[in-house]
Protein backbone atom coordinates (compact mmCIF):
# COMPACT_ATOMS: atom_id res chain seq x y z
CA UNK A 1 0.00 0.00 0.00
CA UNK A 2 1.13 3.72 -0.89
CA UNK A 3 2.43 5.84 1.67
CA UNK A 4 2.37 8.93 -0.22
CA UNK A 5 0.13 11.85 0.84
CA UNK A 6 -0.54 12.77 4.41
CA UNK A 7 -1.98 10.76 7.95
CA UNK A 8 -4.14 12.96 9.38
CA UNK A 9 -5.38 12.43 12.87
CA UNK A 10 -9.21 12.91 13.32
CA UNK A 11 -12.07 12.59 16.12
CA UNK A 12 -14.99 10.35 17.06
CA UNK A 13 -17.05 11.40 19.51
CA UNK A 14 -19.77 9.79 21.30
CA UNK A 15 -22.34 11.01 19.37
CA UNK A 16 -20.93 9.48 16.01
CA UNK A 17 -21.53 6.05 16.78
CA UNK A 18 -24.65 3.69 16.25
CA UNK A 19 -27.20 1.96 18.71
CA UNK A 20 -24.10 -0.67 18.60
CA UNK A 21 -21.64 1.56 20.10
CA UNK A 22 -20.16 1.66 16.17
CA UNK A 23 -18.97 4.35 14.28
CA UNK A 24 -22.63 5.02 11.98
CA UNK A 25 -21.34 4.57 8.38
CA UNK A 26 -22.24 8.00 7.46
CA UNK A 27 -19.28 9.15 9.45
CA UNK A 28 -16.52 7.70 8.06
CA UNK A 29 -17.11 10.17 4.88
CA UNK A 30 -17.19 13.12 7.49
CA UNK A 31 -14.48 11.66 9.05
CA UNK A 32 -12.36 12.01 5.53
CA UNK A 33 -13.84 15.68 4.73
CA UNK A 34 -12.80 16.78 8.26
CA UNK A 35 -9.21 15.33 7.22
CA UNK A 36 -8.56 16.93 3.95
CA UNK A 37 -10.56 20.23 5.22
CA UNK A 38 -7.45 20.80 7.97
CA UNK A 39 -4.72 20.04 5.48
CA UNK A 40 -6.20 22.77 3.09
CA UNK A 41 -7.14 24.99 5.91
CA UNK A 42 -2.98 24.66 7.22
CA UNK A 43 -2.08 25.88 3.98
CA UNK A 44 -4.04 28.51 3.62
CA UNK A 45 -7.36 27.40 2.07
CA UNK A 46 -10.58 29.04 2.86
CA UNK A 47 -14.26 29.41 1.37
CA UNK A 48 -13.91 33.26 1.27
CA UNK A 49 -11.80 34.30 -1.62
CA UNK A 50 -10.91 37.36 -0.03
CA UNK A 51 -9.12 35.12 2.81
CA UNK A 52 -8.02 32.55 1.00
CA UNK A 53 -4.48 31.88 -0.59
CA UNK A 54 -5.94 29.74 -3.03
CA UNK A 55 -8.29 31.13 -5.93
CA UNK A 56 -10.30 27.86 -5.83
CA UNK A 57 -12.58 28.76 -3.24
CA UNK A 58 -15.57 26.34 -4.52
CA UNK A 59 -14.98 22.66 -5.36
CA UNK A 60 -17.74 20.58 -5.57
CA UNK A 61 -17.85 16.71 -4.45
CA UNK A 62 -18.86 14.31 -7.38
CA UNK A 63 -18.38 10.80 -6.20
CA UNK A 64 -17.78 9.80 -3.14
CA UNK A 65 -16.89 5.81 -2.64
CA UNK A 66 -16.15 3.99 0.56
CA UNK A 67 -15.61 0.28 1.59
CA UNK A 68 -16.15 -0.66 5.21
CA UNK A 69 -13.22 -3.32 6.26
CA UNK A 70 -13.35 -3.16 10.30
CA UNK A 71 -15.82 -1.51 12.44
CA UNK A 72 -14.81 1.72 14.94
CA UNK A 73 -15.93 1.08 18.57
CA UNK A 74 -16.42 3.55 20.51
CA UNK A 75 -14.98 7.37 20.69
CA UNK A 76 -11.30 7.87 20.27
CA UNK A 77 -8.62 9.17 17.81
CA UNK A 78 -8.37 7.73 14.33
CA UNK A 79 -6.21 8.46 11.32
CA UNK A 80 -7.26 9.13 7.86
CA UNK A 81 -4.86 8.79 5.18
CA UNK A 82 -4.80 10.82 1.96
CA UNK A 83 -3.43 11.48 -1.27
CA UNK A 84 -4.29 12.34 -4.71
CA UNK A 85 -4.61 9.76 -7.12
CA UNK A 86 -5.15 11.64 -10.68
CA UNK A 87 -5.36 15.19 -10.79
CA UNK A 88 -7.04 16.48 -14.39
CA UNK A 89 -7.75 20.04 -16.07
CA UNK A 90 -11.12 20.52 -13.59
CA UNK A 91 -11.39 17.23 -11.11
CA UNK A 92 -9.23 15.19 -8.63
CA UNK A 93 -9.28 12.23 -7.08
CA UNK A 94 -8.01 11.62 -3.85
CA UNK A 95 -7.78 8.29 -2.69
CA UNK A 96 -8.07 7.41 1.39
CA UNK A 97 -7.98 4.86 4.32
CA UNK A 98 -9.30 5.81 7.55
CA UNK A 99 -7.14 3.89 10.10
CA UNK A 100 -6.69 2.95 13.72
CA UNK A 101 -4.04 5.05 15.91
CA UNK A 102 -1.41 2.96 15.56
CA UNK A 103 -1.80 2.57 11.79
CA UNK A 104 -2.53 -1.47 12.12
CA UNK A 105 -6.12 -2.03 10.94
CA UNK A 106 -8.00 -0.30 8.12
CA UNK A 107 -11.38 0.45 8.98
CA UNK A 108 -12.21 1.75 5.83
CA UNK A 109 -10.57 2.46 2.11
CA UNK A 110 -12.42 4.55 -0.75
CA UNK A 111 -11.84 7.81 -2.82
CA UNK A 112 -13.53 11.15 -3.67
CA UNK A 113 -13.76 13.20 -6.61
CA UNK A 114 -13.76 17.33 -6.52
CA UNK A 115 -14.74 19.08 -9.35
CA UNK A 116 -13.34 22.96 -9.66
CA UNK A 117 -16.43 24.86 -9.90
CA UNK A 118 -16.65 28.12 -11.47
CA UNK A 119 -18.84 30.25 -8.52
CA UNK A 120 -20.93 32.47 -11.04
CA UNK A 121 -21.92 29.54 -13.29
CA UNK A 122 -21.59 26.17 -11.21
CA UNK A 123 -19.39 24.56 -14.31
CA UNK A 124 -16.15 22.95 -13.63
CA UNK A 125 -13.15 25.43 -14.24
CA UNK A 126 -9.28 24.85 -14.47
CA UNK A 127 -7.51 24.03 -11.27
CA UNK A 128 -5.00 27.24 -9.99
CA UNK A 129 -1.34 26.92 -11.22
CA UNK A 130 -1.23 27.86 -6.92
CA UNK A 131 -3.53 24.97 -6.01
CA UNK A 132 -1.69 22.24 -8.24
CA UNK A 133 1.84 23.37 -6.49
CA UNK A 134 0.39 23.09 -3.24
CA UNK A 135 -1.34 19.81 -4.17
CA UNK A 136 2.33 18.24 -5.71
CA UNK A 137 2.99 16.42 -1.60
CA UNK A 138 -0.61 14.92 -2.30
CA UNK A 139 0.41 13.57 -5.39
CA UNK A 140 0.55 9.59 -5.57
CA UNK A 141 3.73 8.81 -7.48
CA UNK A 142 2.22 7.29 -10.35
CA UNK A 143 -0.28 10.53 -10.31
CA UNK A 144 2.32 12.21 -10.59
CA UNK A 145 4.48 10.74 -12.91
CA UNK A 146 1.09 10.74 -15.87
Amino acid sequence: MTEDGVHEPVQVHFDDLDAMGLLHNSRYALLVERAIGAYWQRLGWAPDPARSAFKDVFLAVREFKVTYHVPIAGAGEPLVHFWIERMGRTSGVYGFRVLSADRAVVHAEGYRVNVNLDPATLRPMPFSDELRTAAEPLLHRTAAAC
